[in-house]
């Protein structure tokens, strides 16, 4: 686990350069967190570590194999300055530890909701899991991972870094009945900046 986390880290830091914050929160019946903050001029992003330690399983398997399943990380990036987006750390922290705490398989197209606000004041309750890669590549783990029950080894998932994107009640409300792909062809026709923490609902008429 630590091997796997120290070359995440890794990538992150060639991608982003160096953080310059980092949290961490730790949930009952889950592994320890941590958030990195870094600042690219007037964009401050955040990324989870710690989520891929263990690959997301499916609760409903019969037989669970401790060593294969997908793994990922989350990223988030907003416009710095506008508001305090700081207190996203423990909303995003919490939502990486679903998988461990709740079972959850977070993949490209859900909608995760943090139970309430992201940060103080923010008009997002919720996220949109984007497509990885545009702004830090999977991540192969070469070789295989020992099974967690002391059998041969096995093959494991790359890391992917997912982006996450703030969703209104409203976007959040019609992407359930429109989908992903309908609500970001919306935001992209809109010219909506989804990097803005303050943005309002794009028009869903």
């Amino acid at each position: 686990m630590g091997e796997i986390l120290a070359l995440v880290e890794a990538r992150l830091l060639t991608a982003l350069g160096e953080p310059d914050a980092r949290a961490s929160v730790t949930f009952l019946g889950a592994d320890r967190i941590e958030v990195l903050r870094f600042v690219d001029g007037d964009v401050v992003r955040y990324a989870t570590l710690g989520m891929s330690a263990q690959p997301m399983t499916d609760p409903t398997a019969s037989v669970v194999d401790p060593s294969k399943g997908p793994r990922a990380e989350l990223l988030l990036s907003v416009r710095a300055g506008l508001a305090d987006t700081d207190k996203v750390l423990r909303p995003l922290a919490v939502l990486a530890a679903s998988p461990q705490v709740e079972g959850v398989i977070v993949a490209p197209g859900a909608s995760l909701d943090v139970g309430g606000p992201l940060w103080p004041g923010a008009p997002f309750g919720s996220v949109l899991v984007a497509e990885p890669g545009r702004l830090v590549g999977d991540l192969e783990l070469d070789g295989p991972v020992p099974r967690g029950d002391g059998d041969a080894a096995a093959a494991t998932d790359p890391v992917r870094f997912l982006p996450l994107l703030p969703m209104t009640p409203n976007e959040a409300a019609w992407k359930r009945v429109h989908g992903a792909q309908e609500l970001q062809e919306r935001w992209l026709a809109r010219g909506t900046d989804l990097r803005d923490p303050l943005r309002a609902s794009v028009s869903l008429d």
